[in-house]
């Protein structure tokens, strides 16, 4: 734990800022010591877990597999030509090798085996390293349910069977398993850095939600989303989807709709003002949905209506993060937890996704908007430790003061280990007052 705590010491630049972002040298400094970490710690782990002893993974340049994705080095845009790694682990004496059979070494933690001047034929040189290896199980990205474990092309797949002996063909096995905890499982390191990058997020959307962005009568929500964009391009990062931000209001009858569009409001004094909000950076991803009120002339606080709505968001929150437990499924998690919140005459909608090296990671799925009954597959999965989510959800409030329902919509990323589950940088537990310097983060 020392020697990480002075690598991050090293890298990041500490100071009363939050968003203070490293130049692109440093970012590719910490990545590439992040992959090796993963590498050479985690993956070994995870093999033996699953039971694969040899993992194979081919793409093209332009055509790179998911799980490929998450290992391209910090100076490697693209995959080169046809790439080729091979991860093996010898079950007796855990020895542990990783290898690109490719023209180049894949970055500085995978070497390149291949020599084209020896053995010409790239197919041949992979056949030849797997039948010295001898894998028991040799598992490839073939998936019908998870596209992130779903990445060899049919054409790799048959190069790969056509070259094979007729014994390791019938080795090759789905690394499905394996391919999910490869996504879904944060390392040490990765956590040390998680928080400042949720805060980043959260600061972004705190000027959104400010005087500096909104004039009531003139803005626009959709002048907000696209202030957004060019914060995060101005802070040399990256958005993983389009920003969303929606009013609700007394006077508008529509309920908010999942349509993925960001209403043209014009936003007025008195407006519920919500965003949906995510960026990437440092291999990670944030995925943040917060909720705000423009305050009326003369005001000084949120309405009590809606301070009480908010609350019962964050009572939603409380039972479904409370109900997270080891080895119980997404489905389980649900369905117990809506249980729950109806019976304290709540009524809630949960949808959490897995979060981390992609936005809608793999992993434990609890409910879609659309799916309050279960989820096939990724919904059975069970839940393991050392995951992060964005546990995201809503709970329908009636407002008698505005004669009709409103939404709190909340999504905020959390983390699930063997202490059990916390925010990774606090939640919103107060409504952000635009025109008002409140805090409205608790820890």
């Amino acid at each position: 734990m020392r020697k990480i705590l002075i690598i991050i010491s090293t890298l990041f630049i500490i100071n009363s800022h939050s968003q203070d972002i490293l130049p692109l040298k440093e970012r590719a400094t910490f990545i590439n010591k992040l992959q090796k970490d993963r590498l050479n710690n985690l993956l070994p782990e995870l093999m033996e877990k699953t039971g694969i002893d040899m993992w194979v993974l081919i793409a093209r340049e332009y055509n790179e597999d998911p799980i490929i994705k998450t290992m391209l080095p910090p100076t490697w845009l693209n995959a080169r030509r046809t790439t080729i790694l091979v991860f093996s682990l010898d079950s007796q004496t855990k020895e542990f090798e990783s290898v690109a059979i490719a023209r180049y070494a894949f970055g500085e933690n995978i070497p390149s085996i291949w020599n084209k001047e020896q053995q010409p034929n790239q197919w041949e040189a992979l056949k030849d390293y797997i039948v010295n290896k001898n894998p028991k199980k040799l598992g490839i990205n073939i998936s019908s349910f998870e596209p992130l474990a779903d990445g060899l092309s049919k054409y790799h797949f048959d190069q790969l069977h056509k070259i094979l002996p007729q014994k390791f063909k019938k080795r090759i096995v789905s690394a499905e398993d394996l391919a999910i905890s490869w996504i879904e499982t944060r390392t040490e390191l990765e956590m040390t850095v998680y928080s400042q990058l949720v805060e980043i997020s959260s600061s972004i959307i705190r000027e959104a939600f400010s005087t500096k962005v909104i004039t009531p009568g003139i803005t626009s929500t959709d002048d907000v989303v696209w202030w957004m964009r060019e914060k995060v391009l101005e802070l040399g990062l990256q958005t993983w989807f389009h920003p969303t931000v929606d009013v609700q209001r007394k006077d508008d009858s529509d309920l908010y709709a999942f349509d993925n569009k960001s209403k043209l409001d014009i936003i007025q004094p008195g407006d519920l003002i919500h965003c949906d909000f995510g960026i990437s950076y440092l291999t990670l991803n944030t995925d943040t949905q917060e909720l705000g009120y423009i305050l009326k002339p003369g005001e000084k606080n949120a309405p009590d209506f809606l301070i009480d709505a908010m609350s019962q968001g964050n009572r939603v929150q409380d039972i479904l993060t409370n109900n997270f437990r080891y080895g119980a499924t997404g489905n389980e998690i649900l369905k117990k937890s809506l249980e729950q919140g109806k019976a304290e005459g709540l009524r809630p909608s949960i949808y959490t996704h897995p979060l981390g090296t992609y936005g809608h990671s793999a992993g434990t799925t609890v409910g879609m908007w659309d799916s309050q009954g279960g989820v096939p597959f990724t919904g059975d999965y069970p839940l393991q430790y050392n995951t992060a989510y964005a546990i995201e959800l809503n709970t329908t409030v009636y407002i008698p003061e505005w004669k009709k329902d409103i939404r709190i919509m909340l999504e905020v990323p959390g983390f699930f280990g063997e202490d059990g589950f916390r925010y990774i940088k606090g939640r919103q537990t107060e409504l952000l007052l635009i025109g008002s310097n409140q805090d409205a983060l608790d820890d």
